[in-house]
């Protein structure tokens, strides 16, 4: 995999509180599989590819218990705390997509199953685990539902791993890195398995959202914060169907590259919690 490796997992067992998968060239994986103390043995060569990785059927949506590992309340990595979410009913989010594959094929994910690099699987720091989602790739229109078994990605700005079926299924393999929709689906809730706008062709422009403010003299505040550091292409935007409530976005943005750059920059005047929007 090319520029980006995947990370692993370490777990404090005396708390009860995995420290979940990573998409990280300096973290590592643990030594134990959740809630066990013995090593966990070295796993299988990657068995050769499919013929063809996209006639792999994608994930089918099913009731699930939710899974006793990896769904504590909150854990920390890399001195970030994650909130697990208590449902996945209504999650939908914008970000960068990355891939893991061989050097991870056959080892534990957080809930404990193998990782099998041509499933159609994920890592996602927030969802309970297990969970379903469609991934959009924003610059194709290409679509997929995975099922969700792992945590992470735990670099930058990163908003899900996917496995390495799923990122071929996207034509994403060879950037490493794509900027995606998702949208979790769940059996009793068949209309969030239709395709969005972020599906359509061509692609819709692309924002960075730095906040949504109900006083545009909030937003108006932070349009000029911005202007003031430089960023001459942050727009206040509000629309009627959002009875007064004023967004102040940066952009648009064309790559994966830019985002990161972006939301760099506005980490530098303290804004770190900035969002992936569709114009």
């Amino acid at each position: 995999m090319r520029r980006h490796t995947r990370a692993v997992r370490s777990y404090t067992l005396a708390a009860a509180l995995l420290v979940l998968a990573a998409c990280s060239s300096n973290v590592r994986r643990p030594s134990a599989p959740p809630g066990h103390a013995a090593p966990v043995p070295p796993p299988p060569a990657p068995a050769a590819p499919p013929r063809d990785l996209t006639a792999i059927p994608d994930a089918v949506p099913r009731f699930e218990p939710r899974s006793k590992f990896g769904n504590p309340p909150f854990y920390d990595v890399l001195g970030h705390r994650y909130f697990v979410l208590a449902k996945a009913d209504g999650y939908v989010e914008r970000g960068v997509a990355s891939w893991y594959g061989p050097t991870f094929d056959g080892l534990h994910t957080a809930i404990g199953e193998s990782y099998d690099m041509y499933g159609m699987t994920a890592a996602h720091k927030t969802l309970p685990l297990p969970a379903y989602a469609r991934v959009t790739n924003l610059h194709n229109g290409r679509s997929i539902v995975v099922r969700i078994n792992d945590r992470g990605p735990f670099v930058a700005n990163r908003l899900i791993d996917l496995s390495y079926t799923a990122a071929a299924k996207l034509d994403m393999l060879r950037e490493g890195t794509t900027l995606v929709e998702v949208r979790a689906i769940t059996p009793d809730h068949p209309a969030s398995d239709t395709l969005t706008r972020a599906a359509l062709s061509p692609p819709p422009a692309l924002y960075v959202q730095v906040g949504a403010f109900h006083e545009e003299n909030n937003a108006q505040r932070m349009l000029d914060k911005l202007h003031g550091a430089g960023f001459t292409n942050a727009v206040l935007l509000s629309r009627p169907e959002h009875a007064r409530l004023y967004r102040v976005r940066v952009g648009p943005v064309a790559s994966v590259a830019q985002y990161d750059a972006l939301t760099a920059r506005l980490a530098k005047i303290g804004i770190v919690n900035a969002r992936l929007a569709l114009d």
